[in-house]
């Protein structure tokens, strides 16, 4: 890489170390041009189309950029490559996931953990009092602040923004509502900078700014891409250069405003015109200090330096997300980080390098908004099939589980009130907390009168919602590792109908097939083990990665691995460990625990005391092994993948037997298998989620609200009584439990129920 593009190379090494006062300004920084009326008008650059920063976008936004290029090639790794050094350790673990949610408290404060956030802005300080107001009677209870942010400001436009931002969270308070300010990590935008002066043009860009491995820098214009406005610029920075301090300064000055949280919208290496960034010589100095590596020449595969450039993404930029928590909380010691992140359980986090999984076990007041994206930019889910809302619920369990025991806030995307409130009962039910707005903008509501319906629920069962601890005895290993090595290639795999269906325009997938998960064999095999769970009303969790623990896994007496092929010698311990204490695995896929944590070929594979098969010989169809107190079920074909395009019962079978024999539920439901069920217990209480999706079929259909109805059973404890079951639900005007029929026949309780969306049932117990 050129040297004359990175700006000065003694500012190397030093800039994480550089942060003074949060309102010093560099002289060496250039002014922008002055803030305009119509600039001013423009508040909020995350009001753009969410195709800009979702997966469908970017990618499609590449391939139609000259050379464009999402993925890099990938040979068949050559066996035994050299060996690399080992990536550092993930922060020290916190409680296990699934403890119980009173944990959390210390660092969490309830208004935190309770949250109903929704957007809010102003245009001047006379509109401040009425936008309280506005959110304040639609049950808000965080307000979300996007304003000028995202624009190249003098450090005079900031620091008199900042007394505006100051003036708004003081109305808000004294309404009794918080206030997060959103805050792009590393996008700036210059509002006119395609032709006129610009931060990378005229400032520090061109110094700072992220290039992929050919040295081209990460900067474009609206002229060229549609989520940036003609005319201006949107550059990103390299979070190993000076921007990082720039950035993190202006961090402190937000939290020196009294706001209640920060929201950074998504660090990462985005790869909507570039891919594979950063090789900036920023990034390049960063990672042979981290490796001792050079930088890959090119975006391969079979090339382990360039699979430990993958991992590293992800750690590199965990790393500016735990310094931007403690540049606000060194300031303001109260104050929490929501980190907007874009990548969910499907591959986007490979190309972007974040990660939300490496945040799960960091110390301190940050976790996640996760940005849970939606079929159509002007359709919602409204014609999703079955399966794609499969993947939603698969998204959002994937959220509740990255996210640790920390909350996580999510975005709830909908096009009409009735698709919209199905999509935050998926969410709610799935333990997030919801951020509620229309699509593709993130300014306003589906529908004031729905968001306040949903809210008041989510406010009156708030304790059942959020600190009720999950009694689901089975888990699905997500394996971050085998996501980015297994089978790499184009498509991302948000959903699986890539198609759009007729008359509906801006889909996610943009017509291609190879964009669906069904395409992508392990994340089809993950997301297709979610659908026989789902479909068979098993409560589960996902298990999320990297830093697995023997306490993640302590609660679970099935621990399914869908295509595990990519794992390192600690998480093999931790699930051989399991095993021999009693717990039983069901590994499925043609190369089982045959890889290590950056992709390279294992001579033996790491679990092969426990699957007691031997790399060297013909692998079984199926099999079954003793080991310790436990056991190992094993099948050589990807029996979820072919469960999720074809729904048949052999392959649900080998997924499930074990679930059958070594954890059935203690909840069980008799009725229609697109009904989602999950199951947690808050003391003496067992609270059961009901989602009803049976409106989506095998292919996209007009949106409809059909109630459905089912008989909900528990068995019950030995020695228990049943002393009230009562249902509590969003869909009507009272949001309150109320008492329902019931039936016990000897110890097993039984409630009928017809569910329209969606129903929380309490089944009180002693």
């Amino acid at each position: 890489m050129p040297e004359q593009h990175e700006g000065t190379e003694q500012q190397q090494g030093t800039e994480q170390q550089r942060v003074t006062a949060p309102f010093e300004r560099s002289e060496q920084h250039t002014a922008p041009p002055p803030v305009s009326a119509a600039t001013a008008s423009r508040l909020g650059r995350r009001r753009l189309l969410r195709a800009g920063l979702g997966a469908g976008g970017a990618l499609a936004a590449v391939r139609l950029l000259p050379g464009g290029r999402a993925w890099a090639t990938a040979p068949s790794p050559a066996p035994l490559p050299p060996t690399l050094p080992a990536p550092a350790a993930v922060p020290a673990p916190g409680p296990a996931a699934g403890t119980a949610r009173d944990a959390v408290a210390p660092s969490w404060p309830d208004w935190a953990r309770y949250a109903r956030i929704a957007d809010g802005t102003f245009n001047e300080p006379a509109d401040m009092q009425s936008a309280v107001d506005a959110l304040k009677a639609q049950e808000v209870s965080v307000i979300e602040l996007d304003t000028l942010l995202s624009n190249w400001l003098t450090y005079a436009e900031f620091t008199a923004h900042m007394a505006e931002v100051k003036t708004f969270t003081g109305l808000a308070h004294a309404a009794g509502m918080k206030v997060v300010m959103y805050y792009p990590s590393l996008e700036l935008i210059s509002p006119g900078g395609e032709k006129g002066r610009s931060f990378y043009k005229n400032d520090q860009g061109k110094n700072w700014v992220q290039r992929d491995l050919a040295g081209k820098p990460n900067v474009f214009y609206g002229s060229v891409v549609v989520w940036v406005d003609p005319g201006d610029e949107s550059v990103w920075l390299s979070p190993n250069s000076p921007w990082r301090d720039y950035y993190l300064k202006r961090i402190k000055g937000v939290a020196a405003t009294g706001v209640d949280g920060i929201w950074p919208d998504v660090p990462i290496y985005f790869d909507g015109v570039l891919s594979w960034c950063d090789a900036s010589t920023w990034g390049a100095a960063a990672f042979r200090a981290d490796t001792g590596l050079a930088l890959p020449k090119a975006a391969n595969f079979a090339d382990p330096a360039f699979r430990r450039y993958v991992e590293w993404r992800h750690r590199n930029l965990l790393r500016f997300q735990l310094d931007i928590a403690a540049a606000g909380r060194s300031v303001n010691p109260d104050l929490v980080t929501f980190v907007e992140t874009v990548s969910m359980d499907y591959r986007y986090a490979t190309s972007i390098g974040l990660d939300g999984g490496y945040l799960r076990q960091a110390p301190g007041a940050v976790s996640q908004v996760w940005e849970v994206d939606v079929l159509g930019n002007y359709d919602g889910m409204r014609h999703a099939t079955a399966s794609d809302w499969v993947c939603l619920i698969s998204m959002y369990k994937y959220a509740r589980a990255a996210s640790g025991t920390k909350p996580a806030w999510a975005f709830s995307y909908g096009w009409q009130p009735d698709d919209a409130s199905l999509v935050m009962s998926q969410l709610i039910a799935a333990g997030c907390n919801p951020y509620e707005v229309k699509t593709p903008f993130k300014n306003d509501t589906v529908d004031g009168a729905m968001r306040t319906r949903m809210y008041r629920f989510v406010r009156t069962n708030q304790q059942k919602l959020y600190d009720a601890t999950s009694i689901a005895q089975v888990g699905v290993y997500h394996s971050a590792p085998s996501r980015d090595y297994v089978a790499p290639g184009e498509g991302n795999g948000m959903y699986v109908n890539a198609i759009a269906p007729a008359g509906i325009t801006d889909w996610w997938g943009g017509d291609d097939p190879q964009m669906s998960c069904a395409q992508v064999p392990w994340l089809g095999e993950f997301r297709g083990t979610v659908k026989a769970l789902v479909y068979a009303h098993v409560p589960f969790d996902t298990v999320s990665s990297p830093g697995l623990t023997a306490d993640d896994l302590a609660r679970f007496k099935v621990l399914l691995l869908p295509d595990l092929q990519a794992v390192s010698d600690a998480e093999a311990a931790v699930l051989r460990a399991f095993v021999a204490g009693g717990g039983t695995v069901v590994i499925t896929g043609p190369a089982p625990t045959a890889l290590d944590e950056l992709g390279a070929q294992r001579a033996e594979f790491a679990l092969s005391d426990v699957l007691g098969l031997r790399r060297a010989d013909p692998l079984p169809a199926t099999g079954q092994n003793s080991y310790g107190s436990g056991t190992c079920w094993y099948v050589k074909a990807r029996a979820g993948l072919s469960y999720l395009t074809r729904t048949d019962q052999a392959s649900a079978d080998q997924l499930l037997t074990a679930v059958r024999q070594s954890a059935p539920p203690a909840v069980t439901l008799a009725g229609d298998r697109r009904i989602f069920l999950d199951a947690r217990r808050l003391g003496g209480d067992t609270v059961v989620h009901l989602v009803n999706f049976t409106n989506f079929g095998d292919t996209p259909a007009d949106f409809r609200t059909t109630p459905a109805n089912c008989t909900l059973s528990y068995a019950l404890p030995a020695g228990a009584a049943v002393t009230a079951v009562t249902v509590a639900s969003p869909d009507g005007t009272d949001p309150a439990p109320k008492p329902v029929p019931y039936t016990v026949t000897g110890g097993t309780v039984s409630v009928p129920l017809t569910v329209a969306q969606y129903s929380v049932v309490t089944i009180t117990a002693g």
